[in-house]
């Protein structure tokens, strides 16, 4: 088996875990158990990841960062905007 195939599973895994509170958040508004800080720190973690992942070309860790990424930096300006 590939090496990038194991990437490619925890990307489904790990975003996919991620993206059924990221719909909830967005679909109740709802962030007030949400820590700012925690959600920047995370936000800015993914982030690092993509361009670690950019600068490795390695597929797995870009798509799913970049998912992740898009959907945290949502959240955190619903946190932003809504409290």
């Amino acid at each position: 088996m590939h090496p990038d195939w194991l990437g490619y599973a925890a990307a489904v895994l790990t975003t996919g875990a991620f993206v059924p509170q990221a719909l909830q958040t967005v679909r109740t508004r709802d962030t007030r158990g949400i820590s700012f800080w925690m959600y920047c720190s995370f936000t800015a973690g993914v982030l690092l990841w993509f361009v670690y992942g950019l600068a490795a070309r390695s597929w797995p860790i870009v798509l799913a960062n970049l998912v992740t990424f898009l959907l945290a930096a949502t959240i955190l300006l619903l946190k932003v905007r809504h409290g």
